[in-house]
């Protein structure tokens, strides 16, 4: 059995691109949640149905009937954040990045910044920012998703930050001498 060092130094063996430490298979993203408890359960129910119709409408392509979806979940319960991501997806979708952008912010906001829908809303604010050229404003919310336990975020973190790119660039070519040591 492996101690978590041996399986850190195996990680930064065998994905030198990620920071040392890291775990592949750790993400805690996937173990978030929102906290929904000070909700009505039954409007809870009503607006996850709506939620899973638009995501359902998106997947098959009608954005427009997805966003009335989403609309419809917002107007039940418009002080949860889930479907302003959903309806911030359906936006970008569309072309419509400015209203993407104020809707994961929205979402940012109504989840003050923790749970599952803050995490997903900064993962995909920073998409959209790093899209449009603000890398420095990308990477502070990767970093903040990272926190929350986004390896995605994390690793799009370490891409947008130079010092780490070198360090793991320096560490994979010191690995790379190891494995090799005859081409040298």
């Amino acid at each position: 059995m492996a101690s978590a060092h041996d399986r850190a130094v195996l990680q930064a063996i065998f994905n030198p691109t990620s920071p040392f430490g890291d775990i592949t298979g750790s993400n805690q993203e996937d173990e978030l949640t929102d906290d929904d408890s000070e909700f009505d359960p039954e409007l809870i129910k009503q607006v996850k149905d709506l939620e899973l119709q638009g995501v359902l409408a998106a997947e098959s392509g009608d954005l427009h009937t997805a966003l009335q979806h989403f609309n419809q979940a917002i107007s039940v319960l418009p002080q949860r954040a889930s479907a302003y991501n959903n309806r911030a997806q359906t936006k970008r979708l569309q072309g419509d990045i400015k209203g993407a952008v104020d809707d994961l912010e929205h979402a940012i906001s109504l989840s003050r910044g923790a749970g599952r829908s803050a995490c997903q809303a900064l993962v995909q604010r920073g998409l959209l920012l790093r899209l449009a050229g603000r890398d420095e404003e990308a990477q502070v919310d990767f970093q903040r998703a990272a926190g929350l336990g986004s390896e995605f975020a994390r690793q799009q973190a370490i891409l947008l930050n130079p010092y780490a790119a070198l360090c793991n660039r320096m560490l994979s070519e010191v690995i790379n001498k190891l494995r090799n040591p005859e081409m040298q």
